[in-house]
């Protein structure tokens, strides 16, 4: 291979460093981390670049190599310093109490290496920790920031973050999940493992499933690698519970809960806000006022919304609204590109709306059939219930039921359109909440 052919290879390396850092940290910007200022080929800023754009520590610091010139082997990036990071992290809008735990962790092994430097005899450290909380609220954001901070405290080696869920680690065949979980293991060494939704590996517990495989292998190699791999079990809270309790060996092992807190409406706000900056756009007064609202109008359940995953839903719909807008006049300016407008917002917000109400409708569609076999069958056993015994020994006695008294009377229209119920009149007899049960079922589906 000549120098022309190695300096080719060493471009296509350094392009796809920055392709893979770029996907690691696709998902961290809409959280608070500004972005870097662009870089030309040298590594230094590019010219085109506005002065007052922002510059993010996790990018200017990621280890991408600039390319190689003349031959020579890239430049390595200068390494990040805990103080840079610590920065990072109080710059995530929100996560208060995440911020005085990773804090709190970072003192710890910071005085556990000085007092090691000491000849000072220190407790190991259990670095595994238990991520709980909704989707949304940080939680692979903050696993990569401490695959960094572990990297910048010399505990890893590389710094690196797997992120994984059951899927990754579990195989269909017996003898395969302990391969699979091993090979994951092993692209994890120097570096975080992050398994989401651990609680998955345990809760369909039976004669073909590997779960419990995967997360014996998993303990197997936390133990025989502990000197640089650190692993992070993420998800629901109760869930989370179950799933470190289910195991001695978890228990054991994992030691450190971290609970992420469903963000606030105004950390939304700030985070739509936030997006908005990063992107170049504009809110006026009303327009704030009119993206707290839509907030608020869909943040009704923390898990489906997804907090700041669910701003970013948001955002990405008004910006729909804007081209929509835009594209339909002439001759746009620069700051008609920057304006986000209250009907962008407003539009966005009607579009949601009326998507909820079809997904409601599509909902009780699906759910009538059901209501109506439920009548058809409460009616044939009411209807069997109400009819005339054979004998006074085959009647049946409910409590509180009075004797039928027989009349050789013809029925008026008032007794014949009560006689037309035996369904509420038995159903009372045997229950006295039976006779709502079905009238809210008619109600159903009369709706």
């Amino acid at each position: 291979m000549d120098a022309k052919d190695a300096i080719i290879f060493q471009q296509l390396d350094v392009i796809r460093s920055m392709t893979e850092n770029n996907l690691r940290r696709v998902g961290d910007d809409f959280w608070g981390a500004p972005k870097p200022a662009p870089r030309n080929v040298e590594g230094s800023p590019h010219p085109a670049a506005p002065a007052d754009q922002p510059t993010s520590v996790s990018d200017a610091t990621s280890n991408v190599s600039a390319p190689a010139q003349d031959g020579k082997a890239p430049a390595e990036a200068p390494p990040e310093t805990i103080e840079a990071l610590k920065g990072e992290l109080q710059s995530y809008i929100g996560l208060a109490r995440i911020k005085r735990e990773v804090n709190n962790l970072i003192n710890m092994v910071t005085v556990a290496k000085l007092r090691a430097e000491h000849g000072l005899p220190d407790t190991d450290l259990s670095l595994h920790m238990v991520f709980s909380g909704n989707p949304g609220t940080g939680k692979t954001m903050i696993a990569r920031l401490m695959a960094r901070i572990y990297k910048c405290l010399g505990i890893l080696s590389k710094g690196q973050l797997i992120e994984v869920d059951r899927s990754g680690l579990v195989a269909g065949y017996v003898g395969q999940t302990a391969i699979k979980t091993s090979d994951v293991v092993k692209t994890a060494l120097g570096g975080v493992l992050f398994v989401d939704e651990a609680y998955a590996l345990t809760q369909n517990r039976g004669e073909n499933d590997f779960g419990q495989e995967a997360i014996d292998t998993l303990l197997k190699a936390m133990e025989d690698n502990r000197a640089d791999l650190v692993v992070i079990v993420a998800g629901y809270d109760g869930l989370m519970d179950e799933f470190i309790h289910s195991n001695p060996g978890l228990e054991s092992r994992f030691n450190r809960f971290l609970h992420f807190d469903d963000y606030t409406t105004d950390e939304m706000v700030a985070i739509f806000e936030m997006q908005t900056k990063k992107g170049a756009y504009t809110l006026d007064d009303d327009a704030k006022a009119a993206v707290r609202r839509y907030i608020e109008a869909q943040n009704t359940n923390a898990i489906s919304f997804g907090n700041a995953r669910g701003v970013r839903n948001l955002f990405e719909k008004v910006l729909v609204n804007q081209a929509n807008r835009l594209a339909a006049l002439p001759g746009i300016s620069r700051e008609q590109l920057m304006e986000i407008t209250v009907s962008d917002i407003e539009n966005a917000r009607a579009e949601d709306e009326a998507e909820d109400h079809a997904k409601d409708a599509r909902d009780s569609s699906d759910a009538a059939p059901d209501f109506v076999a439920l009548n058809r069958q409460l009616d044939a056993l009411t209807s069997g219930l109400a009819k005339e015994p054979k004998s006074d020994s085959e009647a049946p006695v409910f409590p509180g039921a009075s004797e039928p008294e027989i009349s050789s009377e013809p029925e008026t229209p008032a007794e014949r359109a009560a006689s037309s119920q035996p369904q509420a009149r038995v159903g009372a007899a045997i229950d006295p909440n039976m006779a709502e049960t079905t009238k809210a079922t008619e109600d159903r589906l009369n709706v």
